[in-house]
C-alpha cells in the first residue's frame, strides 16, 4: 500500500458553503446520538467534491464538527485511496481505469491523451491548473471499458476521440451526460437486444410465421403451458392402500389395514 500524506502547502482555513453545511447538518442526524463519528466519510466526500481535495484544515473541521480526535478522521484520510491529499485540477481530476479488460480496450491511449493534454505525470495540474489525472484500478464497469471517472461520475465506451470531447466539454464547463459515450444504453449490446428477442417466450402468441408481422401471429387458445395441474389431495394410510390392492408399507401396517368386522371401532 503506498504511502499517503497530506500536501506541503495547506491553506489557511476551510468552511463548508451554507448549502454544503445545511447538508452537513442534515447528515449528522442520521446516526443516533453518540454515534456521530459515522458521518466521518460523508462529509470527507462533501469536502472533496466541493474543493477538489482534502486539505489539514478540514480533517480539522471534520474532527471538530464529530467530536472526534483529528488523528482518528487523518486516518480515515489516508486510509482510503478516493480522498485526493493534495490540490487536483479545477475542472476535472481525471481518474483513467488501467484494470486488464480497460487496457485491452483502449485505456492506453487515453493515459497517453492525459500525459500530452494535462501533464506527463499523474497528480501534476496542466500548466492553467484546470486539470489533472491519475491511472486506477477498476471502476466497476468492464463491459463499457475504456472508462474514467470524475468526482463521482463516470464516462464509458471512451475513443480517443470521444476522450478528447470529454476533456474539452469540462474545460468549457458543460460536461457530458455520465455514462456510455456512444449511445449506447448502460451496458446492453451496442446494436441492440441479440438474445431472447422471440416474442413467443414472454406471451401465450405463437411466434410469427415467415412473412407474417408479429400482430398477425394466431392467439394461442387453450390453458397457458405454464398452467399448474390442480392439487389432489390422497390418502396414503394403510386402509385406503389396502383397498387399491396395494401392499402395507410396513409390515406392521398389516393389521391396520385388514378389513374390519362391522361395528368395530376403526
Amino acid at each position: 500500500m503506498s504511502v499517503r500524506r497530506l500536501h506541503h502547502e495547506q491553506p489557511e482555513s476551510f468552511a463548508f458553503t451554507p448549502e454544503n453545511l445545511a447538508w452537513a447538518e442534515r447528515k449528522i442526524l442520521d446516526y443516533p446520538e453518540g454515534r456521530q463519528q459515522s458521518a466521518v466519510i460523508p462529509l470527507l466526500w462533501r469536502i472533496q467534491e466541493q474543493e477538489g481535495w482534502v486539505s489539514e484544515p478540514a480533517i480539522r473541521y471534520v474532527a471538530e464538527r464529530l467530536g472526534m480526535p483529528k488523528i482518528r478522521v487523518l486516518e480515515v484520510a489516508t486510509f482510503y485511496t478516493m480522498f485526493q491529499l493534495a490540490p487536483v485540477g479545477t475542472k476535472a481530476h481525471i481518474q483513467v481505469c488501467g484494470t486488464t479488460p480497460c487496457m485491452l480496450r483502449g485505456a492506453e491511449e487515453l493515459i497517453e491523451i492525459c500525459k500530452h493534454r494535462i501533464a506527463h505525470e499523474p497528480f501534476t495540474r496542466s500548466a492553467d491548473g484546470a486539470f489533472s489525472w491519475e491511472e486506477v484500478e477498476c471502476l466497476g464497469a468492464c463491459v463499457n471499458a475504456p472508462m474514467v471517472q470524475v468526482v463521482k461520475d463516470t464516462y464509458e465506451d471512451l475513443t480517443p476521440e470521444s476522450f478528447n470531447a470529454l476533456i474539452d466539454a469540462f474545460d468549457r464547463g458543460t460536461p457530458p451526460t455520465p455514462g456510455p459515450q456512444n449511445g449506447r444504453q448502460f451496458a446492453a449490446p451496442e446494436g441492440g437486444a441479440t438474445t431472447l428477442t422471440d416474442p413467443s417466450q414472454f406471451t401465450n402468441r405463437p411466434a410469427p410465421t415467415f412473412g407474417q408481422t408479429d400482430d398477425q401471429a394466431p392467439v394461442s387458445v387453450g390453458t397457458p403451458k405454464d398452467t399448474p395441474r390442480p392439487e389432489q389431495s390422497k390418502s396414503d394410510s394403510p386402509g385406503a392402500r389396502a383397498a387399491e390392492g396395494k401392499t402395507p408399507v410396513k409390515p406392521e401396517d398389516a393389521a391396520a389395514a385388514a378389513p374390519k368386522a362391522p361395528g368395530t371401532a376403526s
